[in-house]
């Protein structure tokens, strides 16, 4: 949208911000400011960047006062303050915004989602809109009215005691999947602030489809939301292990490697699992 170059960062196996590769690049891009995203919950693997080193490694290599540092937190920003132990992100710290989605954790019935930033960058961007009789800061110039309502309405009627039972329920959940999948000797991957769990693609593209699996590259992840049960994760387990049979030649089932993806410790193939 702005023309601006875009830098890639390598990852670590989880899929966090491999900090040592960002400073390279930020050494060798020293002559201008820098933009970073940072992801609270990464779209694969649900990996949560480490904000602290990322602001040290920008601090240690200069660029103190010439960054700007964006937070997504689509899924997962609205869930880890109700994680023990998990890192803070906070406006004590030098980031710019945050981001959450509305129709993720919280359920709203539409796509929408909710940008805190500071407001000298609210007052740069922000437009009077004569008709409006208010200022303007959107993209397009115009947003959907009811999705604060729905945002609001979930919020009050929930609470905080509400948002943090589903969240404990949803990490419960998610490390009975992963543990389910490991019993059946299937590799599998949980980072330790996320409800994604990351196992091996499966084979059947129709199973694929009938379950509504992500899949990239050799991987596939499930995101355990409030709605999903036990049960139904049940269901999905027993019907994996059901057709893995068929998929490999005389029965005998043999889990791929995928430790590049998902790390030496978690990846069950004959070479790894001891």
């Amino acid at each position: 949208m702005y023309r601006m170059d875009c830098v890639k960062v390598d990852t670590l196996v989880t899929g966090e911000i491999d900090c040592a590769d960002f400073g390279r690049k930020l050494f060798e891009n020293k002559d201008k400011p820098a933009i970073i995203n940072v992801n609270i919950g990464t779209t694969v693997k649900g990996a949560v960047d480490d904000l602290d080193l990322v602001i040290e490694t920008l601090e240690k290599l200069g660029f103190e006062n010439r960054f700007y540092i964006h937070c997504d937190g689509a899924l997962f920003g609205l869930m880890m303050p109700f994680v023990k132990l998990a890192p803070k992100v906070s406006f004590k710290k030098p980031i710019g915004s945050v981001s959450v989605s509305g129709h993720k954790f919280v359920g709203c019935p539409m796509p929408c989602g909710v940008q805190i930033t500071r407001l000298k960058h609210i007052k740069a961007l922000a437009s009077n809109v004569e008709y409006l009789a208010s200022r303007d800061a959107t993209i397009m110039g115009s947003r959907n009215g009811h999705a604060p309502i729905f945002l609001w309405y979930t919020l009050n009627r929930k609470g905080y005691r509400g948002f943090q039972k589903e969240v404990q329920k949803c990490l419960r959940n998610a490390h009975y999947l992963k543990g389910r999948l490991k019993d059946a000797g299937i590799s599998a991957m949980l980072n330790e602030l996320s409800s994604t769990v990351v196992f091996e693609r499966p084979k059947d593209e129709e199973f694929v489809r009938r379950w509504q699996l992500a899949c990239e590259g050799n991987i596939s992840h499930v995101v355990v939301m409030p709605s999903v049960t036990i049960n139904k994760l049940d269901s999905f387990l027993n019907e994996l292990v059901e057709k893995r049979v068929t998929w490999y030649p005389e029965g005998i089932c043999q889990s791929p490697c995928i430790a590049e993806d998902v790390g030496q410790e978690n990846c069950l193939c004959s070479l790894h699992r001891l």
